[in-house]
């Protein structure tokens, strides 16, 4: 079967509009609407092949992008690998000039639209933020947390994941139904480590599961309407997620971390490696501080998760 190695750009404007192009109707997968983009020609870089191909394509000159995912999907009959990248500067306006038709799509209506399979899993990633907030497992004082976290998403934080141990009922159910009201006055989306039970009660917009919850998740048709993450550490962890079906994966640990200062990391390399052949969005975990985010994109990361290096002190 053979592969194709494809550079796609998900041009996105400052409207929050993403440019969708439609596909041919005598070409594979013809008459769907796709993220702009090419084959890589022999020899070819990815960012030179992107440059080339949103050049020929649409007459534009990137001018500002990043790596947002890379997907492998197989079809019947060929395996196709888009290495996708987010762009965000161009100069030219984008004309389709082979003739191809242009949509400017609003982001949250991009699932309307028919798109080739292998171009699903990117779609979770543009709905996706670059960072993931995770909540100290203690809580001592609700009131100092629940302060914390609002100035947590004062500065921007727009997913978390709710993690208290040790609380029983009914404090745990307080802290966490405040906490995702809190979520809710900023837009931000709350997942909570704990029972499905108490995330439908409180209304959670997800789920997080820790790997022994993952190691004997087959389906997610329990979880529907939830937002489904998992806790991965090794390539069968990562693996098992994608198949199942969950959302999205944080891999860790990445660099070494004040709680776990012994425990063997990763290191980027070993990330990036784990990353290369998961066509989901990962968040790199472990060590994880803002001024890493670049990098974590350069190593095939949605984004970065934390504690410590997202958490504020008061």
């Amino acid at each position: 079967m053979p592969t194709v190695h494809v550079a796609a750009g998900v041009l996105l404007d400052s409207q929050g509009k993403v440019l969708l192009a439609q596909r041919a109707a005598e070409s594979h997968q013809g008459g769907l609407w796709e993220f702009p983009g090419g084959k890589l020609e022999a020899g070819e870089q990815v960012r030179q092949a992107l440059s080339r191909e949103l050049q020929e394509e649409l007459g534009i000159q990137v001018r500002q992008y990043r790596p947002l995912i890379r997907v492998t999907h197989r079809y019947a009959d060929r395996t196709v690998t888009l290495d996708t990248w987010l762009v965000t500067e161009w100069d030219n306006e984008p004309d389709g000039r082979e003739g191809q038709p242009l949509a400017w799509v609003p982001r949250e209506r991009l699932s309307d639209w028919p798109m080739p399979a292998a171009d699903k899993p990117i779609l979770q990633a543009l709905n996706l933020p670059d960072s993931y907030l995770i909540t100290p497992p203690a809580c001592e004082n609700l009131s100092l947390f629940l302060r914390q976290l609002h100035q947590a998403l004062e500065t921007g934080i727009s997913m978390v994941q709710f993690r208290v141990f040790g609380l029983q009922n009914p404090q745990l159910e307080v802290l966490a139904g405040k906490a995702r009201a809190l979520c809710d006055e900023y837009g931000a989306r709350m997942l909570l480590n704990g029972p499905l039970e108490l995330a439908r009660k409180i209304g959670a917009h997800g789920l997080h599961l820790d790997r022994r919850r993952l190691s004997v998740l087959n389906d997610r048709k329990e979880y529907e309407g939830l937002l489904l993450a998992a806790s991965c550490h090794d390539a069968g962890e990562l693996q098992q997620a994608q198949s199942a079906g969950v959302d999205f994966a944080v891999l860790s640990p990445v660099l070494p971390t004040q709680s776990h200062p012994d425990a063997e990391v990763l290191g980027w390399e070993g990330f990036g490696g784990l990353c290369h052949d998961i066509s989901i969005p990962v968040y790199a975990l472990g060590g994880m501080t803002p001024a890493l985010l670049e990098l974590s994109w350069l190593h095939g990361a949605q984004g970065i998760a934390g504690i410590r290096g997202l958490w504020p002190s008061i």
